[in-house]
């Protein structure tokens, strides 16, 4: 058997078709098609608020009036500066009702990096808190050419009175000023909703045009954005919901992905694509409010990080909660060890939790374990419905390797990206011709079974999961390296024993001369703060280790695999 007779296939659960039809509608057609069919669902719940699929609809045709009638035009950018808060999904619909394209821009990013993608995707628009208002934007407002909206919101706004009183009472949520921007327009969304009406924008919206501009770090370089479609989006969304057998106008998810990672936006797509009632959760750490929205609400699928699931389980409560409700629990954007797969399982109930393995340039699901049928713990499932993968030698990528054995895994789908944005050479280098088709090369290294289950060899040789966040090694490598007692440095990967499978940054450097005598506490502080200033803290060296020089290899590369 071999990649072409697509093995997998016969491990299908029996209501699940190798190849469906995706329809020729957008994101925003979906989520029309729920509001009108479910008129009387609850969209989201927020620290006790509720809001409703036409209050929902309602605000986020406002937000679509204010682009319009602030001269944006389909096709312009508008970043989402928020955590999970019900104004995320005010924004992204109002975005796309506007045929605008969004891009999740994170919260937890320095002034640095949120210059690099704000600039990189030319957004005219974004919609920030005001602390990061404060705190971060106007530091760098004058370095970003392109912006010309900013709309500025609190956490708490959607919140419920009391809890909008007691949080700004104790200062327990962290708030900004805001204040006029010179050359730039700057609103509260509160005024915006009040001002602007719930009307239609005459704009034409189809299935081929960019949805979103989502930004990845890839293995190399400075992060980059993934272009997805309206058909990509809405064949992942028809892929999952017909393998996970998904009730329209039923289902409660539940999930701590963040919005701006495409895992939770995606996750959130399908909430309102279905009607379905969806639970935010802004602070994914706080597992005790977690734990108690999960007993309020009684979420019919989760999702999470394998690392929040982790910390989950560490919570006395978590063991103690009535998950009968719950039909499926996904597990994804990282390793999950098989014990601790096995630890949520006897939580949760037995073969609810599927593993899944995606990327943002796929929209992102590429492959799930079956919903109903056999579940291989440590794999990451079988390519999804209309996928195709081949697994590829390693060194050309330009032929199959025997099933079973290791090397890149390359996958071909509906749900796969455009390209990057205005990125033609690294375009060219992750989507390659391979059988007279292009393909979407990974970068991962993988192997199949027999049974066409997948496994994930290793990530990236270069990239780490911290927290089931995506670090880069160049990237901290390179601003690392302005330091200016910095001749050199590497960045690996030490495992972190209080998180199977989180991993720990740690920096080897070789001092530039002059500084070989200044090593020591001081000087790894003054490194660390630097780190700090400039990069999100996640990606911030936990460990940092002098080296007299940096083993290279043959060619002069610096040998990472002797570091590790």
């Amino acid at each position: 058997m071999d990649y072409h007779e697509r093995p997998w296939l016969k491990s299908y659960d029996d209501w699940v078709q190798p190849d469906i039809v995706i329809p020729d509608l957008t994101s925003i057609d979906l989520m029309k098609e729920a509001i009108e069919a479910y008129p009387d669902q609850i969209a989201c719940h927020f620290l006790g608020a509720a809001l409703s699929f036409p209050k929902i609809s309602d605000l986020s045709y406002r937000f679509a009036d204010y682009l319009t009638q602030s001269g944006c035009e389909p096709g312009d950018v508008v970043a989402i500066n928020l955590p999970n808060v019900p104004q995320y999904l005010i924004a992204q619909a109002g975005t796309m009702l506007a045929g605008c394209v969004a891009t999740g821009l994170s919260p937890l990013l320095s002034p640095k990096e949120m210059t690099h993608q704000l600039e990189d995707s030319g957004a005219k628009v974004v919609i920030t808190l005001d602390a990061i208002f404060e705190q971060r934007l106007l530091s760098i407002v004058d370095r970003l050419h392109s912006l010309r909206l900013i709309v500025v919101t609190g956490v708490l706004d959607f919140a419920p009175g009391p809890k909008r009183f007691l949080g700004n009472l104790l200062r327990k949520v962290p708030t900004g000023k805001i204040r006029p921007v010179e050359g730039k327009s700057v609103i509260t969304l509160k005024r915006l909703l009040r001002e602007y009406e719930p009307t239609s924008p005459s704009v034409e919206i189809s299935a081929d045009d960019t949805a979103l501009i989502q930004y990845t770090g890839g293995t190399t370089g400075p992060s980059k954005g993934a272009e997805l479609t309206h058909r990509n989006l809405v064949a992942n969304l028809t892929q999952a919901i017909q393998w996970a057998q998904l009730e329209k106008g039923t289902e409660t998810f539940c999930s701590a992905f963040p919005f701006f990672h495409l895992a939770g936006l995606a996750f959130a797509l399908c909430g309102l694509a279905t009607g379905s009632e969806q639970v935010l959760l802004p602070n994914p750490r706080d597992t005790r409010h977690v734990c108690k929205e999960i007993a309020r609400y009684r979420p019919t699928v989760l999702c999470n990080v394998p690392s929040l699931f982790q910390m989950l389980l560490k919570d006395p409560m978590f063991k103690t909660l009535d998950f009968s409700a719950c039909k499926v629990c996904l597990s994804g954007a990282a390793p999950f060890s098989v014990e601790s797969l096995q630890a949520l399982d006897s939580v949760v109930g037995k073969g609810k939790v599927l593993e899944v393995y995606g990327m943002t340039e796929t929209s992102p699901l590429v492959t799930m374990n079956p919903h109903r049928g056999t579940k291989k713990p440590g794999t990451v499932g079988l390519p999804i419905q209309n996928t195709h993968v081949r697994i590829v030698d390693l060194i050309g990528g330009q032929k199959s390797v025997p099933i079973g054995e290791e090397g890149e895994l390359v996958v071909r789908g509906p749900q796969v990206m455009k390209g990057y944005f205005n990125k033609p050479e690294e375009t060219a280098s992750a989507l390659r011709e391979f059988e007279g088709q292009t393909w979407l090369f990974t970068g991962d290294v993988a192997r199949m079974d027999q049974e066409g289950y997948i496994t994930l060899v290793d990530r990236t040789k270069d990239m780490l999961i911290v927290g089931g966040f995506k670090v880069f090694s160049q990237e901290v490598e390179e601003t690392l390296q302005q330091h200016p007692a910095v001749e050199a440095c590497a960045i690996v990967g030490l495992p972190n024993p209080e998180r199977l499978g989180s991993e720990r940054v740690k920096a080897v450097i070789q001092l530039a001369k002059g500084h070989a005598d200044t090593r020591g506490e001081k000087l790894t502080e003054d490194i660390l703060a630097y780190c700090k200033a400039n990069m999100a803290p996640y990606k911030v060296p936990k460990v940092v280790e002098f080296m007299e020089e940096l083993p290279l290899t043959a060619v002069g590369k610096v040998d990472k695999k002797l570091l590790r």
